[in-house]
C-alpha cells in the first residue's frame, strides 16, 4: 500500500484559474496561485480521491435568477466539494481538510469598510467548512502577499510557497 502513494508515473496536472474547482481521483495533480483569493483542498485517504477550489469572494449579492454554482464564491464552492462527497458516498469527518490564501494584497492602503476582502474570505470559509462538518487539518492564511499552492491527491500533501510583500 504505501507504493501507492508515491508520485505516479503519469499523473494529470490541473491549473486551477480563479473561481475553478477541480476534484480528481490519485492521478492528480491540482495547483493555483492565491492572492486575496481563497482555496480549500480536501483529500480522502482511503479512497484516494480530492479537489481543491479556488475562490474569489464570500458569497453571492444576489443570484438574478441564476442556479448554476459558480466556483467564484466560497457558499458555491463547498455545495461544489459537497456534490463530489455524495457521488462517491463518502462524509466530510473522512477528509483531510487545508485551507490557503486570502493576502492583503495592498498592505499600504487603508480598508474601507469593516473586514476586507481577505478577511470575508477567510471568515466565511472557516464557518461555511465547520457548518458542514468539516474540521481543518491546516492552514496558512492572511498576511501579505500570494501563495503558490500544489496539492499531490496520490498522498495528500500540499505544499505551499508563500511570497510576502
Amino acid at each position: 500500500m504505501l507504493s501507492s502513494l508515491h508520485k505516479p508515473e503519469f499523473f494529470i496536472d490541473i491549473f486551477l484559474q480563479p473561481g475553478e474547482f477541480y476534484f480528481g481521483d490519485h492521478e492528480t495533480r491540482i495547483r493555483t496561485l492565491l492572492g486575496s483569493c481563497v482555496a480549500i483542498t480536501m483529500w480522502h485517504p482511503r479512497m484516494r480521491i480530492g479537489g481543491m477550489c479556488h475562490y474569489l469572494l464570500p458569497m453571492h449579492r444576489g443570484r438574478s435568477g441564476k442556479t448554476e454554482l459558480d466556483g467564484r464564491y466560497a457558499e458555491d464552492a463547498v455545495t461544489l466539494f459537497m456534490g463530489e462527497l455524495h457521488k462517491v458516498g463518502s462524509w466530510p469527518h473522512d477528509y483531510e481538510v487545508k485551507m490557503f490564501g486570502g493576502g492583503n494584497q495592498f498592505p499600504g492602503q487603508h480598508k474601507t469598510g469593516p473586514l476586507s476582502v481577505p478577511t470575508n474570505n477567510i471568515n466565511v470559509g472557516r464557518s461555511l467548512l465547520k457548518k458542514h462538518g468539516f474540521k481543518l487539518t491546516a492552514e496558512h492564511l492572511g498576511g501579505t502577499g500570494h501563495r503558490n499552492v500544489i496539492f499531490d491527491v496520490w498522498n495528500g500533501q500540499v505544499w505551499l510557497q508563500h511570497v510576502a510583500k
